[in-house]
């Protein structure tokens, strides 16, 4: 096994890993949360993100929370829980995932297997500090029909159409969401408090509820 240090000096790259070295990583690192590892055919990067980074995780979280419980959506949220199929040697940790319109196929389990179980319905991935590795990809080999990405000024709804991301303008899984009302609430967000920034995303959702056209 070998290692690379990149740039910048967040991440670490290792060459040559085992799938068995990759999930005793994982086991390792649960007792030491906020190490985000991805994981592509013997090639792992480690990734330790800056506080900009956890604000719009959280903020884009909050967003998709707020929706469903005005919408009265069901969903499951397992944050950066570690995604991987060992027959595609592929494994990534989302910065946060829900289960949408597949809730009730994983309601209660304590382990998701996704050789038969279905994948999350909406990834979010902020991308303020980019990948070595290419992450898409590895979320449409594992399925995940939809991914939201920010890269700190701009923000794509991808949707997987034939096994490729297309950008969207408007969300599948979540169809009330625009990616342009998306991003004018992150770019707001940095001049308002959290709690007054998620009441105004509140009050606007339940506009759109009476208003939907």
């Amino acid at each position: 096994m070998t290692s690379l240090l990149t740039a910048p000096r967040n991440q670490v790259v290792l060459q040559g890993v085992s799938w068995a070295t990759y999930q005793g990583l994982i086991r390792d690192l649960e007792s030491a949360p906020g190490k985000r590892l991805t994981y592509d055919q013997g090639t792992l990067e480690i990734m330790v993100p800056l506080p900009p980074h956890e604000s719009y995780k959280k903020l884009m979280g909050r967003m998709v929370e707020v929706t469903t419980e005005e919408t009265e959506t069901e969903i499951r949220s397992l944050g950066s829980t570690t995604w991987n199929r060992e027959d595609l040697s592929k494994g990534l940790e989302p910065d946060q995932c829900y289960y949408i319109q597949h809730e009730q196929a994983v309601r209660g389990k304590d382990e998701i297997d996704l050789a038969i179980d279905p994948p999350p319905d909406l990834a979010i991935e902020i991308d303020n500090t980019s990948s070595s590795l290419d992450r898409m990809a590895i979320y449409a080999a594992l399925g995940v029909p939809e991914v939201w990405r920010f890269d700190g000024t701009a923000l794509t709804i991808f949707a997987l159409v034939n096994g490729e991301y297309c950008p969207q303008a408007v969300s599948t899984v979540l169809p009330l969401l625009r990616q342009d009302a998306l991003l004018r609430f992150l770019q707001t967000s940095q001049t308002m408090g959290e709690t007054s920034w998620v009441r105004t995303f509140r009050q606007w959702i339940r506009a759109q509820l009476c208003n939907p056209n």
